[in-house]
C-alpha cells in the first residue's frame, strides 16, 4: 500500500538515534526537532488525521537573514554585532522591498529585486496586540507574506507568553491558511527574518501541485493565528496576486541508472522565485520494498545546481512509495530568472536533505541534466 510521508520530518526524527555526531550537526538537528509538533506523525497514511499544530521544521532551522542594504552590511548573527550597532541597524528604514534583503532564500530575494512583490495593508488587533501584513509574494507555487507583530509583551523579538520568555517564532501556537473556506493542511512554514526586524515573521504556503488549478492568479486567503498566552484567534484577510508569468514547465522524463539505483526527473516547474522538481528513485531488481529498502531510499536526496554551478536552496519535500520506488516532489529557491538548464545530483543524506553536501556523498555517474524552455 502506498505510504505518503514528509521526508524532512522523518529524517529529523531518525537523526536523534544516531550514536555519534559532531556538536554542530547535533545542534542543527536539535533545533529542528524542537520546532516540530509534539503530536506529529512522521509516516502519514491517507486516513491519518492532520495534527493541529503547524509543521514548521524546515524554515525555522534556515531562518532568513535580513541585510542592512542601506549600509551594504549583512547581519548574520547578533554575536557579530555590538548591541549598540544592532540597535542602530534596527532603527534604519529599509529602502524598497523587505524580501530583497532575505539572504537565506534567493527566490524571495529575487522577488524583491525584480519587483515581483505586492504591498498590502491588512491589519488585525485585539486589546494591545496588533498584527499587520506588509508585503506578499505569489508565483503560483509559493504564497509568502510578512507579518509585523506589536504587543506590550514583545520586545526585540522576545515574547513573554505568561510562563516563559521565548523567541517570537516559538510563541506561535497555531496558524492556518484558508482559501475559499478550505484549509491547507500541509506546506505552511514560518521563520524570523533576522536581527534588523526582530518583531516580524515570514510565512509561506506551498501550493500543492494537484491544487494549482484551484488557485487563480488572484485570490484572498484567510489566515487564522493564535499566540501562546492569549485566548484569542487572530484572523487576517490577505489578497494575493500572481506576480510573474515567467514559468518554465518541462516534462523531461530523463532516467539514469547504476548498479544499485535508477533515478529519474519526471517534471520541473521553474519560476524566478521557486523551483518544483518531481523525481523518482528506485532499487534495481526489486519489485516491492521492504522496510529496510524504504529506509535506504528515504536517505537519497536530490541536490539541484543551476547553469552557473550555484546550488539551489532546498526548502521542503514530500514523498510516496509506489512499487519499488519512492516518488517525491521537492521545492527549492530559484537562483536566477534566466536559467538555461538545471543539473540534478542524487546524494546520500547524512543529516537532512538541506545539509551542506560533501563531494563523497554524491552518487557518482547519476547526474541528470534538465534543459529548460528558452
Amino acid at each position: 500500500m502506498s505510504n505518503p510521508f514528509n521526508m524532512d520530518q522523518k529524517l529529523k526524527e531518525q537523526a536523534k538515534e544516531r550514536p555519534v555526531m559532531s556538536e554542530l550537526v547535533r545542534n542543527r538537528i536539535d533545533a529542528t526537532l524542537e520546532s516540530l509538533p509534539e503530536t506529529s506523525h512522521t509516516m502519514k497514511t491517507k486516513h491519518a488525521k492532520h495534527p493541529s499544530r503547524l509543521q514548521k521544521g524546515l524554515r525555522r532551522t534556515a531562518a532568513a537573514t535580513i541585510a542592512a542594504g542601506v549600509l551594504g552590511v549583512t547581519v548574520f548573527a547578533s554575536g557579530f554585532v555590538s548591541p549598540a550597532m544592532a540597535d542602530s541597524l534596527r532603527n534604519i528604514p529599509l529602502v524598497g522591498s523587505l524580501f530583497s534583503s532575505i539572504e537565506a532564500d534567493m527566490g524571495l530575494k529575487n522577488a524583491g529585486n525584480e519587483g515581483l512583490t505586492t504591498t498590502v495593508n491588512s491589519t488585525v488587533a485585539y486589546q494591545d496586540v496588533k498584527l499587520e501584513v506588509l508585503e506578499t509574494v505569489y508565483d503560483g507555487t509559493r504564497a509568502a507574506f510578512l507579518v509585523q507583530f506589536t504587543a506590550p509583551n514583545l520586545n526585540q523579538g522576545k515574547y513573554d507568553n505568561g510562563k516563559d520568555i521565548v523567541k517570537l517564532s516559538n510563541g506561535i501556537d497555531n496558524v492556518f491558511f484558508n482559501v475559499n473556506g478550505s484549509r491547507q493542511d500541509t506546506g505552511l512554514f514560518y521563520s524570523s527574518i533576522g536581527e534588523t526586524q526582530p518583531n516580524m515573521l515570514l510565512f509561506e504556503q506551498v501550493i500543492p501541485s494537484e491544487q494549482n488549478s484551484a488557485f487563480p492568479d488572484q485570490f484572498d486567503a484567510e489566515i487564522k493565528l493564535t499566540l501562546q498566552g492569549i485566548d484569542h484567534e487572530f484572523k487576517l484577510n490577505i489578497p494575493f496576486t500572481k506576480s510573474t508569468d515567467d514559468i518554465q514547465h518541462v516534462l523531461p522524463d530523463t532516467t539514469i541508472s547504476n548498479g544499485l539505483y535508477t533515478a529519474a526527473v519526471t517534471e520541473a516547474n521553474v519560476t524566478p522565485i521557486t523551483t518544483r522538481i518531481s523525481t523518482t528513485i528506485s532499487l534495481n531488481n526489486k519489485s516491492t520494498l521492504t522496510a529496510q529498502d524504504e529506509e535506504q531510499l528515504r536517505h537519497i536526496g536530490f541536490a539541484i545546481f543551476d547553469d552557473q554551478g550555484r546550488q539551489l536552496t532546498a526548502l521542503s519535500g514530500e514523498g510516496l512509495y509506489e512499487g519499488n520506488q519512492l516518488r517525491s516532489e521537492r521545492i527549492y529557491a530559484t537562483t536566477s530568472k534566466h536559467l538555461k538548464y538545471l543539473i540534478v545530483k542524487p546524494f546520500e543524506i547524512k543529516d537532512d536533505f538541506t545539509e551542506e553536501i560533501k563531494d563523497h556523498q554524491f552518487i557518482k555517474g547519476m547526474d541528470i541534466r534538465v534543459n529548460l524552455n528558452q
